[in-house]
């Protein structure tokens, strides 16, 4: 199967680069995702090996901060039939679950970000779906192309 590529939306106060940097192998499950569409994108399209652009959101300036390589693809979230968990829900069924997570392990994090500014500077992406007006998923495709050229992006700063 070709590689994908991906981008993955988190709030540096919940949850960032460096939390990940910081976790044992550098590997963390993506949990607490609670849209459909991201859901099915979990669920159904990310698989090990496939690429991810690590993105900061909701914070004073929005940027690619690294990148991570999926290391399982698709599986049940165990978080929402944890009633202890933040991502609990109570609707969700262990036999038939309703959410899914991916993990994900650091690749490299960025010396400088690439900040949704940059991003909407260049030219050649200017057709991403980040930067679509109404882009909200947390869990979004990614060209190729778009993801190469922000690792390049990264490495010109």
């Amino acid at each position: 199967m070709a590689v994908k590529y991906w981008l993955m939306k988190t709030e540096p106060t919940t949850y960032s680069i460096d939390d990940l940097a910081r976790e044992k192998d550098q590997t963390t499950c993506w949990e607490g995702v609670r849209n459909y569409q991201a859901r099915n994108t979990l669920r159904d399209d990310i698989q090990e090996g496939d690429r991810v652009l690590f993105y900061h959101s909701a914070c004073k300036e929005p940027a690619v901060v690294g990148t991570a390589v999926v290391t399982r693809g698709g599986y049940p979230d165990s978080h929402a039939f944890d009633r202890r968990s933040k991502y609990y829900d109570k609707k969700s069924d262990p036999e038939n679950p309703t959410w899914f997570m991916v993990d994900i392990k650091l690749d490299q994090k960025f010396e400088k970000p690439v900040t949704l500014a940059q991003l909407r500077d260049r030219s050649a992406l200017k057709g991403m779906v980040l930067l679509q007006k109404g882009s909200r998923l947390s869990v979004q495709g990614v060209k190729k192309k778009e993801f190469d050229t922000i690792v390049k992006m990264a490495s010109a700063t």
